[in-house]
């Protein structure tokens, strides 16, 4: 496959895959929580069956896992440690149309980009100086209506246009590489928190799911959930004095002992927080969300214990009102799970970045991947880019250039595998 072959083939697919709806959806009951992700698995079985992998498997819960097998030159009996793949099907849901209709702006000449000219919708240079990078080059854009998607299509496309590109040429040694596509990641990593690891028996892996060309992340969040429940105490007011007690206000002291200045908008880096996302309440009774994030893992179990305490506190000062608080961990930092010997999946990133001329950046993400799931449970997984920006915006782009460096990671690191194991 030459490289107008694979830019074709990347656009082909991604354009394939961005048609069909799977957004996921919070609050579900069921993995997955849309049915269009168990659309898309079942599309992407269908070309796994065609590139003639293996082992196959689709759950009920729309996590597909499948093998394709060594390629090894003949005579050889080494040992090459068998590698994955992982991207996730659905698309963030914030708010705005499920419906994703990509275009490719051909030899982008610079300044603001029209994406929608009925509704006057336009990617502005002023607001995105990003794309001043990417002058003279093609990009697939939204129509203003909609997420691009690339967050995780472009992912998907990728992995299966380099198994695409392994399985056409016989001198393109491997060992095992196993990928799977999970549900769930926008809503709290549940495909790979759920999937059976004997689907995907491998020494380590990778996800797809960062953004710009270059990036690699190994750093992120340690994540937990708060869930905090008060029921008051109804009273009319012309007998309320010493009887009412308001779940509201309750909240309200909860949310004065947090420190206005330990919080998303104010942080960045390495800096945790604690975000209050949802508060619910009447004259009954309050439901408080609060999200706990911090890259030290002493730093995060600190604010597991100051939250617990505060509960404690708060109810000794209510004692009429029923308060209880649920915490849960959501995700682990995956540079916390990495050993010295396991940090070798590390290396291969930067040894196949530095043989495609890709200029490696390093960050610390401020979220969580499939990765941080996967590491936990034992399979050290680092995260490496797609080439797209701004996630999660109606203003999302993909350099076609950077997407295809993303897909030549993917056949670049299963070489590299093989390589280093045969000295």
């Amino acid at each position: 496959m030459n490289h107008l072959d694979c830019k074709a083939k990347l656009l082909e697919r991604f354009f394939r895959y961005a048609a069909v709806e799977s957004q996921s959806k919070a609050g579900g009951a069921t993995i997955p929580s849309t049915p269009g992700q168990m659309e898309l698995a079942q599309l992407i079985k269908g070309d796994l069956d065609d590139l003639g992998l293996i082992d196959i498997k689709l759950t009920e819960q729309a996590i597909l896992t499948a093998k394709l097998p060594a390629n090894f030159p003949q005579g050889y009996a080494g040992q090459v440690p068998p590698l994955g793949f992982l991207a996730h099907l659905d698309t963030v849901d914030v708010s705005i149309s499920p419906v994703v209709n990509p275009r490719v702006v051909k030899n982008y000449a610079g300044g603001d980009i029209l994406l929608n000219k009925e509704l006057d919708i336009w990617m502005k240079a002023s607001e995105h100086e990003e794309l001043l990078k990417y002058i003279g080059q093609d990009l697939v854009v939204t129509d203003g209506t909609s997420v691009l998607g690339a967050d995780n299509k472009a992912a998907i496309a990728s992995i299966m246009v380099a198994l695409e590109k392994l399985t056409a040429n016989p001198s393109c040694y491997h060992g095992d590489i196993y990928v799977a596509f999970v549900p769930d990641e926008e809503i709290g990593l549940c495909g790979s928190k759920t999937m059976d690891l004997a689907d995907f028996p491998v020494a380590f892996a990778y996800t797809i799911d960062s953004c710009e060309i270059g990036e690699i992340v190994y750093e992120t969040f340690n994540a937990g959930s708060v869930m905090i429940n008060i029921t008051g105490v109804t009273a009319h007011p012309m007998s309320a004095k010493g009887v009412l007690v308001n779940p509201i206000l309750i909240a309200n002291d909860i949310i004065n002992h947090l420190d206005r200045k330990d919080t998303p908008e104010h942080t960045d880096g390495k800096e945790g927080y604690f975000w209050v996302n949802r508060l619910t309440a009447s004259q009954n009774a309050a439901e408080m969300n609060i999200n706990i994030r911090d890259f030290d893992k002493n730093l995060y179990e600190a604010r597991k214990i100051y939250i617990a305490d505060l509960v404690k506190l708060i109810s000794a000062r209510h004692p009429k009102a029923q308060i209880s608080c649920e915490i849960k961990d959501t995700y682990g930092n995956i540079a916390d799970s990495l050993t010295t010997e396991s940090r070798q999946c590390i290396d291969y990133i930067y040894m196949a970045m530095e043989n495609l001329a890709i200029t490696p950046k390093l960050i610390a993400m401020r979220g969580g991947t499939d990765g941080s799931a996967l590491s936990v449970r034992g399979i050290p997984t680092p995260n490496f880019f797609t080439g797209a920006h701004n996630f999660h915006s109606n203003c999302e782009f993909l350099p076609v250039n950077a997407f295809e460096k993303s897909c030549l990671m993917v056949v670049e690191i299963a070489k590299l595998v093989y390589e280093k194991s045969r000295r």
